[in-house]
């Protein structure tokens, strides 16, 4: 809970600088949250993984255009762009014969190669959808509600692809423990 909520914490002050101000300086509070997290990792010792630093990049880049411009378009843009980011890369290591789920994930469950392929497969689409719903909201709709899907949308369908695939992993969790039992 305690990382997810540091993960949030730049979403959060965005969410809370854009309704007591305005886009700009949400933007310009999500860029500083997120420098602040780095360097508060680095600070203390510890592992500033790729996609936080991804993460980094994206807001400084589409972040600094949107302020430098004066064009909200960047700042919506951003998400799109870290969604079809980290498709591309499980797409990419897939095709190169790694799999980056198991990468991440294999080292707190057993499961089999054929499950780990389409928990990649499952990851890539969502990244997918997500990154071109978010798109549609931020060009269908005003700049509000496209910040308030930005942080109670996106977490909401987040919350809830992972659930489903707790249930669909969680006959494959048992049986691997059944097998790794004498």
């Amino acid at each position: 809970m305690k990382k997810l909520l540091f993960d949030l914490f730049p979403i959060i002050l965005f969410f809370v600088a854009f309704k007591f101000a305005d886009i700009y300086v949400a933007t310009a509070v999500a860029i500083g949250a997120t420098i602040a997290q780095i360097i508060w990792l680095k600070v203390r010792g510890k592992h500033v993984e790729v996609m936080q630093w991804v993460s980094l990049g994206v807001i400084v880049v589409f972040g600094g255009l949107t302020l430098m411009l004066h064009d909200e378009a960047f700042i919506k843009w951003k998400p799109t762009i870290l969604y079809w980011l980290f498709a591309a890369a499980l797409l990419t290591a897939r095709l190169m014969g790694r799999n980056l789920m198991k990468t991440f994930m294999g080292s707190q469950m057993v499961l089999p190669e054929a499950v780990w392929n389409r928990l990649n497969q499952m990851w890539i689409l969502y990244f997918l959808v997500m990154g071109a719903l978010n798109i549609w909201v931020a060009y269908s709709w005003s700049t509000d509600i496209w910040v308030n899907f930005k942080l109670f949308g996106t977490l909401g369908m987040t919350l809830v692809f992972v659930l489903l695939q707790g249930v669909y992993l969680s006959r494959y969790l048992k049986e691997s423990s059944d097998e790794a039992r004498p």
